[in-house]
Order: C-alpha cells, then sequence, then structure tokens
C-alpha cells in the first residue's frame, strides 16, 4: 500500500504510528540500526568490510533456501550467515587478518560460493520464491510482532557481547601483536566478532534485503569516523547517523511505491558524503 503526503507533516507523522506494521517496522528498524552500527563501527576499524559485504551476500541464499525448503526466512539468515562467518575464520586461519591477500581470497572463496547457491536456489524455486525482491531489496510490509521481539533479543544479546568484551576487542582490533602478546585470546576474539557481525547481517537483512544491508554497517560507522575516532563518540555518532537513516528511509517509504532498502541506502551515502565534506572543509580551516 501506499499513501500520498499531505500539506500538514505533524498528520503525516502521526500517520506512520496508524497501522500495527508500520510500528513494527519502525521499531524492529531502531534495532538493527542500533546494532548495525555499534558493530558496523568495529568492522569499519578493523577494515573487514569485505568480510561484511560477504556475509550480506550469504544471507540471500540462506533466505532464499530456507523460503525453497518451506522454512522461515529469518533462519536461513542466521544460519547462512553465521555459517559463512565459520567457514571464513576456519578457512583463514591464524593468516586470518594478518595477511591481506589470503584473507581476501578466502573471503572472495566463500563469496564465489554463495553467490552460486544463491542462483541455484532461484532456478530450483522459480513460480514458488514469490519474494525475490523482498529478499533483495527489503521491505517492511511483513515485519511481524513475533520478528521484532526476535531482533530485540538477537541484537541484545550481540551488544552485550560487544560491551563486555569491548577492551579487549578494541586493543585487538588496533594492534594485534600487542593482544597476543598481553595473553588475549586473539583467535577467540576474531572468531566471535565475526559471528556477531554474522547476526548484525541477518538482522538487517530482514529490514533492507540482502543486498542492501552493506551500506547500513558501513555507512553510519564510516561517516563517524570520518568525523571522530574517539571510541566513545564515534559509536554514538554512528548509532545516531544509522537511526537518522533508517527512520527517514521507513518514513519515506512508507509514502513511496519503492522499496524501503533504496531510500536507506540512498540516504546513507548521502550522510556519508556530508561527514566527509565535513572533514575536508574543518582540515582546510584549521
Amino acid at each position: 500500500m501506499t499513501t500520498t503526503l499531505s500539506p500538514d507533516p505533524l498528520a503525516d507523522l502521526r500517520a506512520l504510528f496508524t497501522y500495527p506494521f508500520m510500528v513494527n517496522a519502525l521499531e524492529a528498524g531502531t534495532i538493527v540500526a542500533v546494532l548495525a552500527a555499534a558493530v558496523g563501527w568495529y568492522m569499519v576499524l578493523r577494515r573487514q568490510t569485505f568480510a561484511g559485504h560477504t556475509l550480506s551476500v550469504m544471507a540471500f541464499p540462506g533466505a532464499a533456501g530456507a523460503a525453497l525448503a518451506g522454512l522461515p526466512t529469518a533462519l536461513g539468515y542466521y544460519v547462512a550467515c553465521a555459517g559463512a562467518a565459520l567457514l571464513m575464520r576456519r578457512a583463514g586461519g591464524r593468516q586470518f587478518r594478518r595477511g591481506y591477500g589470503t584473507e581476501t581470497a578466502t573471503i572472495a572463496t566463500v563469496q564465489a560460493m554463495g553467490l552460486a547457491a544463491g542462483y541455484l536456489f532461484l532456478s530450483l524455486g522459480h513460480g514458488v520464491l514469490g519474494g525475490t525482491e523482498t529478499l533483495l531489496f527489503g521491505t517492511f510490509l511483513g515485519v511481524s510482532r513475533n520478528q521484532v521481539l526476535t531482533l530485540l533479543i538477537i541484537a541484545a544479546a550481540a551488544l552485550i557481547l560487544i560491551a563486555t568484551a569491548t577492551r579487549p576487542l578494541l586493543l585487538e582490533t588496533i594492534d594485534p601483536e600487542a593482544a597476543t602478546a598481553r595473553g588475549l585470546p586473539v583467535a577467540l576474539l576474531d572468531t566471535g566478532f565475526l559471528l556477531v557481525l554474522a547476526a548484525a547481517v541477518a538482522a538487517t537483512s530482514q529490514i533492507t534485503g540482502a543486498l542492501l544491508v552493506f551500506a547500513l554497517l558501513v555507512a553510519p560507522a564510516a561517516a563517524a569516523q570520518q568525523l571522530t575516532m574517539r571510541p566513545g563518540a564515534g559509536l554514538l555518532l554512528s548509532v545516531a547517523f544509522a537511526l537518522a537513516i533508517v527512520w527517514l528511509g521507513l518514513g519515506i517509504a512508507y509514502f513511496s511505491i519503492y522499496p524501503v532498502g533504496f531510500y536507506v541506502t540512498s540516504i546513507a551515502f548521502a550522510v556519508y558524503l556530508a561527514a566527509r565534506f565535513a572533514r575536508v572543509a574543518t582540515t582546510r580551516l584549521a
């Protein structure tokens, strides 16, 4: 369904909270925005954006395969992303995040496998998978109350893990050798973060779609890091950007015929460009 904008902005704002499906979408969007922003900040700092992109690619065959098997698509998102994270970590071994060439080759191999599986499921599910566009580009029409609660539980668990391991994870991110010298479980931190990243990708894919989840993971964090590298301020700024992106994207999509993922991605790109220009302008004035 689509609704046209009225001359009264307050009436349009109230309209967003008229229908339960939109309330569910706003709540789910808020949850995934906070999760994606926090995890994405570490992902960008760790220079693992290629890994995040691969997990987003894997989300699609996971959801398509689950739908083809008659299982919930959300289950497919989580299983495929978690499996890909473990596969990348295991294939990379001790060289994961140590040698760029090894990591890139490992991740690219997993990504190619995911794309092949996605094409296969599309072919097998011809005439069965009717929500292909939704899986790829997202929607806010199908977010249920149970889905919101599931997202909340997963996001809370992931954020608690990140908060608990903040100091060792930050040290391992910035200086893996120093973390190893201090006796920190570097391999466990690497694996744990990839699994948290997989959960964030799977959760966010249900709002933005599998192909566009990457924008919400990268753009708010990258924009925040353009303005500050202080961990506390950067995380808060990343979350603020992500919330603004998701709320605006959902609001505009409510009055439009186009998928929410398109608006989320476009606004995210605009936010990053604004932060980039602000940094350049500040540097020139200094």
